[in-house]
């Protein structure tokens, strides 16, 4: 089984908030014997949507190509003014080069979905992504983790609290319990 971990974010940095999160959910999978991969955006090369390109840009085949080939999904995004960031929004628009394939966009794909604010309005951003989410054809899980970033982590302000470590712990497990349920009952 393959996982892609989407890190919304433009943040390059390891300890940055995108980085702790995405490297806890790497580790996580990776000791459940699921391939990991983080597809940071500040490092992709994704270049605004346009549908008049003649040619679909190298950056975005290999996207697509990831977010295709992984069987789950979990998208990790700051709130920024009421919604993701933009050039998240932008890359998952580019999964209309799939429109005309057999199962376009990401046809049943299984969605986890994190997203951390200053306050206490999280929950829009995840509301924001699952609308994109059941767009693009694929099953947002029913649980989701909104996050107040002010208790993310411990005083340390590297080690995730244990309040959010339980609840991504939880979303992991969802998600590889549903998949794995999924794939058996499919392949009966």
């Amino acid at each position: 089984m393959k996982a892609i971990i989407f890190n919304g974010s433009l943040e390059r940095r390891t300890e940055s908030t995108s980085g702790i999160i995405s490297s806890y959910f790497a580790k996580r999978l990776e000791a459940l014997g699921i391939q990991a991969d983080i597809f940071t955006l500040a490092d992709s090369g994704i270049p605004l949507f346009d549908v008049t390109l003649t040619k679909t840009p190298l950056a975005v085949e290999r996207m697509t190509q990831m977010f295709r080939d992984a069987e789950l999904h979990f998208w990790l995004a700051p709130l920024y003014h009421g919604g993701i960031p933009g050039v998240m929004k932008n890359c998952l628009d580019w999964l209309e080069v799939t429109a005309n394939n057999y199962d376009p966009y990401l046809t049943d794909k299984t969605v986890g979905l994190v997203c951390w604010a200053d306050g206490l309005q999280a929950m829009q951003g995840i509301n924001a992504m699952d609308a994109v989410t059941k767009s693009l054809r694929a099953w947002p899980l029913p649980f989701s983790v909104p996050i107040v970033r002010s208790s993310l982590f411990d005083d340390d302000r590297k080690t995730i609290s244990s309040l959010y470590a339980d609840k991504f712990d939880r979303l992991i497990n969802i998600a590889t319990t549903k998949k794995i349920e999924k794939i058996t009952i499919n392949h009966s």
